[in-house]
């Protein structure tokens, strides 16, 4: 039986040596036809990589702002490097121009990008604030769902405090 992967991996191989690759998996072809997967190469170095669910109940101009977040705060793509232009991303992600800078407009006002009349947009300037304050709500977020599991699971508030004492003082590489 032939490999259905096999053809997508050689093209990514061929098209990787190259040095510049853009390549779409949609949603008609094999991943579970929910997934649209997008590589972009930024500046022939850096890569940003925003996975859009095409059934999700998350509108795609979130999905967007998540993905190039979440790039930028686990450093992918660094201060001052530039994005695709929103005309563009539109096109290579075959959605509005709008839904981009919708995207675009709220990672500006979140202080994450940048635009520069003329010249396009930019990440922002590494503010440590900021990236504490994302760190933040997402340890908020785990807690959140530790405690739904812990009261899933009846366990008490002594035990819950017993566990986390003990994985914070433990060590992570267990």
């Amino acid at each position: 039986m032939e490999n259905p992967y096999l053809d997508l991996f050689s093209l990514i191989k061929i098209q990787v040596e190259i040095g510049f690759y853009l390549f779409f998996i949609d949603k008609k072809d094999f991943l579970d036809k929910c997934y649209k997967l997008l590589y972009t190469v930024i500046e022939e170095r850096n890569t940003l990589k925003i996975i859009i669910k095409n059934g999700s109940a998350v509108p795609i101009y979130e999905q967007i702002k998540n993905a190039i977040r979440d790039e930028i705060l686990k450093g992918n793509i660094k201060a001052g490097e530039k994005l695709p232009s929103v005309r563009n991303l539109a096109r290579e992600l075959s959605i509005s121009i709008l839904t981009v800078k919708k995207a675009y407009d709220e990672l500006e006002g979140e202080g994450f990008i940048e635009s520069r009349q003329g010249l396009g947009t930019f990440v922002g300037k590494e503010d440590p604030n900021l990236r504490l304050e994302e760190k933040q709500k997402k340890l908020e977020e785990a807690l959140i769902e530790a405690l739904r599991i812990s009261k899933d699971i009846e366990m008490k508030k002594s035990d819950l405090f017993e566990l986390l004492e003990y994985l914070y003082e433990g060590d992570f590489n267990d």
